[in-house]
């Protein structure tokens, strides 16, 4: 093989799967946000429940806490390092989300409880102002086994993790 056709190749090998939409802050944007990410994730060969279920609550969130009028919100999917990372950015930084503890007979209030509880990591970004995303990361490849001879960082892929 001759070394121009092996650069294209090596460019290929080395692209990011990711995917981005730009929704509505409206519960039908929120509703097609989860389709979009269920579509991309089947495109992709990946998991889908607990990514299915995160976008859902992000969405919803973005679409009912982080909405301002005339403004959308973004949804985007990516993968690095056997890691899927789930954004979901608004034009509400004003108010940082946090996890809530409602009352047993509450009708809301769970969705970063749940997010918590199925992602790996998550957290928060702000700005720039006055925008926020809100990032949950999956990780996709399986836990070495002890013993094993690999070492070094898990590889996370921001800072400031809630969890």
């Amino acid at each position: 093989m001759n070394q121009e056709a092996a650069e294209p190749a090596a460019q290929l090998a080395s692209v990011v799967p990711n995917f981005s939409a730009l929704l509505p802050s409206t519960p039908r944007g929120a509703r097609q946000a989860r389709l979009l990410a269920v579509q991309q994730l089947r495109d992709w060969d990946l998991p889908l429940d607990s990514a299915e279920h995160i976008v859902a609550e992000l969405a919803a969130n973005a679409a009912t806490h982080g909405r301002v009028p005339g403004r959308d919100f973004r949804l985007t999917l990516y993968v690095v390092a056997g890691i899927l990372r789930i954004e979901v950015t608004d034009t509400c930084g004003d108010h940082p989300p946090r996890p809530q503890h409602p009352a047993a007979d509450a009708e809301s209030g769970r969705g970063l409880l749940l997010v918590e509880a199925l992602a790996d990591r998550w957290g928060v970004a702000l700005g720039p102002r006055p925008r926020k995303t809100i990032w949950a990361e999956l990780d996709l490849a399986p836990e070495p086994e002890h013993g094993s001879s690999c070492s070094g960082a898990s590889g996370a892929l921001s800072q400031e993790p809630r969890r």
